[in-house]
């Protein structure tokens, strides 16, 4: 799935990429426990919606990366 974001938006920061990889996961905290112990930087922002979990980890190219968990059915 792409989404388009406007030219210039803050969205992707602290990243200086003008592009962010999304990846789906099972179990959301169980995911940042893992790339916490392995030494991965964690965003603590988190956000909640009806159609799922969000949170963010930055590579070690410091691109932002967003992890997404959708809802349990």
């Amino acid at each position: 799935m792409w989404a388009l974001f406007e030219k210039g938006t803050k969205y992707f920061e602290p990243s200086r990429a003008p592009l962010m990889l999304n990846y789906r996961v099972d179990d959301l905290d169980a995911s940042l426990e893992a790339l916490r112990a392995e030494g991965v930087q964690i965003d603590p922002k988190r956000e909640d919606y009806d159609y799922g979990r969000f949170a963010w980890i930055i590579d070690p190219e410091g691109n932002k990366i967003e992890l997404w968990e959708p809802p349990k059915e």
